[in-house]
């Protein structure tokens, strides 16, 4: 019964924000069926969309398993943003530094510096939060804004002149595009960075089923005083699963700095930290769901676009607002529809 109620809990929402997205349509006057059927062709019925969709897909599933793996320890990470920069500067700047080094060693080095600049800024918040109290939500929105600041103070240092991006990253360091494989996908921005984020994804559900430390991440966020009594170190437990979730949302990096442009660029985040937020919570957590959910997700931004020509794109924006307050009520509903059904078939 529990595993029906998670599989129907985001179909209900899925349903429900497209039927708000169609109710929006119709009073745009356009069909519903024309403007969704347009949103796929452009994105799974289109090699290019659909690269684009991966793209994307990429960054919103390790932003989603930031998220989800904090809550996980009963923190909610809401700094993905600042997070995702700080790592992506790093990510560039060691990789502008890497001539001459081969790929077995370049590519490491700037996935390290990705997640150890990401790792810093979540275990920092993590680390008030266990000493002091202070609510990680609130230090995690300033730290947002701390590191945009500190990376633009940075900027006249690293950035090219007259520009706004760094020095390119050495081209052992860079990953290829999934062009390469499958001609079909030339032009997306694709790339390796998604094996990544799938490796993360399988790793990050090994580690909260399998092993000690997700045991005491889980146990510190159902009960702290509990996981205390039975001998978890809290403190070190809340540092280390922000620390993790920080170095999840740093390696955003490998997808745009390795995957993508080649080079740090300011304000190239467009908000992707927050979907992750979106992502997590549709998934409710569960590995398989981040994954999916990020794919629907990425969908809808990227079919955004092709759909603009005939409805505007805030219109996808509405859908997924729809499909998260959806998300947020259909939980209940689906157990209390499977329980009166189970009742029924049972009577």
């Amino acid at each position: 019964m529990r595993r029906l109620a998670a599989l129907a809990s985001p179909a209900l929402a899925l349903l429900a924000g497209v039927a708000a997205g169609s109710l929006l349509i119709l009073a745009w006057g356009e069909s519903p069926a024309r403007v969704w059927a347009l949103l796929l062709r452009t994105t799974w019925g289109n090699p290019y969309g659909f690269g684009q969709v991966l793209y994307k897909a990429t960054s919103l599933v390790f932003c989603g398993l930031s998220v989800a793996l904090a809550l996980r320890a009963g923190l909610f990470n809401i700094g993905c943003e600042g997070q995702i920069i700080v790592g992506s500067f790093l990510c560039a700047v060691v990789g502008a530094r890497l001539d001459g080094f081969p790929a077995v060693a370049a590519v490491p080095l700037c996935l390290l510096a990705a997640a150890g600049g990401g790792a810093a800024m979540g275990a920092l918040p993590g680390w008030l939060k266990a000493r002091t109290g202070a609510h990680e939500v609130i230090v995690t929105i300033m730290l947002n804004f701390v590191a945009q600041a500190a990376v633009i103070t940075l900027g006249g240092y690293f950035f090219l002149r007259e520009t706004i991006h760094t020095a390119p990253v050495a081209d052992s360091a860079r990953l290829a595009r999934l062009s390469a494989i499958v001609p079909a996908l030339h032009g997306s921005a694709a790339n390796l960075a998604i094996l990544l984020a799938l490796a993360c994804a399988a790793t990050v559900a090994w580690l909260l089923a399998r092993t000690r430390v997700g045991l005491e991440l889980r146990a510190v966020g159902l009960a702290p005083r509990a996981a205390a009594a039975a001998g978890v170190r809290p403190v070190a437990v809340v540092v280390l699963a922000m620390a993790l979730a920080g170095g999840l949302a740093g390696l955003v990096g490998a997808n745009f700095v390795l995957g993508h442009k080649g080079y740090f660029e300011q304000s190239f985040t467009a908000g992707v930290g927050f979907w992750g937020i979106a992502v997590a919570l549709l998934a409710r957590g569960h590995v398989a769901g981040i994954v999916a959910a990020a794919l629907l997700l990425a969908t809808l931004s990227q079919g955004a676009l092709g759909i603009h020509a005939v409805i505007p794109k805030d219109v996808v924006d509405v859908l997924v607002a729809a499909i998260l307050l959806a998300a947020a009520c259909s939980d209940a509903l689906a157990r209390k529809a499977l329980g009166t059904w189970a009742a029924r078939r049972h009577s």
